[in-house]
């Protein structure tokens, strides 16, 4: 039996956390879905992830919701993703991203089509808080 799913949510891994992770993806033949929701990574932790990303070839589903990595993670995510062909679905729902931030995962898709899933529900229901998984999003109401 092999690993391929790893749901490391809600664990404070932080960016410490991710660059060990982020580390383990670079040589990753196996992972096809990581979950790290709710583990506040923040900007840094986002850096590690998005520099694996350029490099990681198996990997097709990423969450990264509630991590509060905000515009400059944001940014890292959206470089990474001009260069990655592989991941089709992404969340980075409820981190502080905002307008200019959207515009720059946007760009980056424009280069990159392969992206079919991208959930950024914190702009679709701006005051309802929401529980996301791979899988689903739970609307909590307010």
């Amino acid at each position: 039996m092999t690993l391929t799913t790893l749901n490391l949510s809600f664990n404070q891994i932080e960016a410490v956390g991710a660059q060990h992770i982020a580390d383990a993806l670079r040589n990753n033949t196996i992972l096809t879905t990581l979950i790290l929701g709710c583990n506040e990574i923040g900007a840094v932790g986002a850096e590690h992830l998005a520099n694996a990303l350029r490099h990681n070839m198996i990997l097709t589903l990423l969450n990264l919701g509630n991590n509060e990595i905000g515009a400059v993670g944001v940014q890292h995510v959206a470089n990474a993703l001009r260069t990655n062909t592989i991941l089709t679905a992404l969340d980075l729902s409820n981190n502080e991203i905002g307008d200019v931030e959207a515009r720059h995962i946007a760009n980056a898709l424009r280069s990159n089509m392969v992206i079919i899933i991208l959930v950024l529900i914190y702009f679709i229901f701006p005051s309802t808080r929401c529980h996301t998984d791979a899988y689903q999003v739970k609307f909590l109401g307010q």
